[in-house]
């Protein structure tokens, strides 16, 4: 009988042995929309004077009552080929009352997307944060973050040259002191106050550098940026990880981004259209207006159901926009054709995170189609 030989290698356990993984790969950026591409309100916003109001998705600017106010643009000043847009802010009116009341620009992080993070447990993580910006007036400037409800704050400073990109980044050590108002859940987790500009007393330190019990915001050297009209500010490549090291910035698709904003804000009109009420002419009528229901040929109400998708935070408050007379319900009547742009009775029931329903009060032997716009936030 014939033998068989069998020809074997030994194979280097370096061709065999995985590759070491990073827990940085990949899912690392805990903010929504840091390289600023996302934009559903409009990209040029202008005498922002309500505390809190969002501009870019998932940012919003802060002037705690006081008077100044801002201006936003999505922009094109960027520091590098890595990034296309910023978010630009230009104050509009100084401030009077800097002191008083603060301003800043800051993101909120769902307390969900922070579990990671351990705070306030024998386990928890360093956090990094690291962002470009860009001033047009040169100084010292705050930066920080805060859990829930200001329970515990960590604030340091950087400086900026006049109308200079800075790479920013520092790292906030290990938050293992219990937390009695820690939100894992559908609220607010944890505070971002990406940049400071213009302290408020009651919310400044001269503890730097440290976790410490409070809500604070800015840091006794914090320059009055809003005490100065026409003053501009730029931050693109907002990244916050868990780790002692600032990553390379992790870019997500334009749709990825757009797709996790719409968590916290929806609309019908389509994303290039500024919310607005359509005015007496065709004109944008059809503009990403949504179907809201058929009626047939008995009086009463009819109605139909809108989805949100993704699901919401939670249920959302909805803005409805129609003609110039401010009514959202604008009838078609199909067996005509006539638009009409009439006062009608559109509404909004049944608000719910995965949609609504909507509807309108007809009368008359008539086939309807009932269209409106609407936006839907659930900010935190």
């Amino acid at each position: 009988m014939a033998l068989i030989k069998i020809n074997t290698r030994s194979i280097p356990d370096s061709a065999v042995t995985p590759a070491k993984v990073s827990a940085n790969l990949g899912r690392r950026n805990l903010i929504i929309n840091g390289a600023m591409q996302v934009s559903q309100r409009g990209t040029d916003i202008d005498d922002i004077a309500n505390d809190g109001q969002p501009n870019m998705d998932r940012f919003r600017t802060r002037d705690y009552g006081g008077n100044g106010t801002y201006d936003y643009d999505q922009s094109g000043n960027v520091p590098d080929s890595t990034f296309t847009k910023s978010l630009k802010l230009t104050c509009k009116s100084a401030s009077t009352n800097t002191g008083s009341y603060g301003y800043s620009l800051e993101q909120l992080i769902e307390g969900y997307n922070i579990v990671k993070l351990r705070l306030g447990r024998s386990t928890a993580q360093k956090i990094t944060v690291s962002f470009w910006v860009k001033s047009s007036l040169a100084g010292t400037y705050s930066t920080g973050m805060r859990t829930t409800s200001g329970e515990y704050s960590y604030v340091t400073e950087f400086t900026l040259s006049a109308n200079t990109w800075k790479y920013v980044t520092y790292t906030a050590p290990a938050l293992t002191t219990t937390l009695s108002s820690l939100d894992e859940t559908i609220n607010v987790g944890l505070h971002i106050d990406i940049v400071g500009l213009g302290k408020q007393t009651s919310k400044t330190t001269s503890t730097l550098n440290a976790w410490q019990a409070g809500n604070y915001v800015f840091s006794s050297n914090q320059v009055a940026w809003a005490d100065n009209a026409n003053a501009t500010l730029n931050v693109t490549g907002v990244q916050v990880e868990a780790g002692d090291t600032a990553t390379e910035f992790e870019h997500r698709s334009f749709d990825e981004e757009l797709h996790a904003c719409k968590r916290y804000y929806q609309k019908s009109f389509v994303y290039g259209t500024t919310p607005a009420n359509a005015g007496n002419t065709t004109s944008n009528v059809y503009d990403g207006n949504m179907t809201g229901y058929c009626g047939s040929n008995n009086g009463g109400i009819y109605s139909g159901g809108q989805p949100l998708v993704p699901e919401m935070r939670v249920n959302p408050t909805m803005t409805t926009y129609g003609n110039s007379n401010g009514h959202w319900g604008q009838m078609i009547p199909t067996n005509t054709g006539t638009v009409s742009y009439s006062a009608g009775a559109g509404y909004i029931a049944n608000v719910r995170t995965n949609g609504f329903s909507v509807g309108q009060n007809i009368s008359g032997n008539v086939l309807m189609i009932g269209f409106g716009q609407w936006t839907a936030s659930a900010e935190l």
